[in-house]
């Protein structure tokens, strides 16, 4: 996990901003939050909004 955390994340933006009723984009899955606040997260940071999406993604809103 180590050379994970060191490695760049990628950024889930796919150029579509538009939030929906529960302030989540409706493209990448991020809350507005987590949109904004993108360019300041640590690499640690990003990994765990890359793994609420994936839950966001799978209907798994139990965060």
């Amino acid at each position: 996990m180590t050379e994970q955390i060191n490695k760049p994340i990628p950024n889930p933006c796919v150029g579509v901003c538009a939030l929906d009723e529960n302030d989540l984009c409706i493209a990448c899955q991020r809350s507005g939050i987590e949109i904004a606040e993108w360019g300041v997260y640590t690499n640690e940071e990003k990994i765990d909004v890359w793994k609420k999406i994936k839950q966001r993604e799978s209907g798994d809103f139990s965060e």
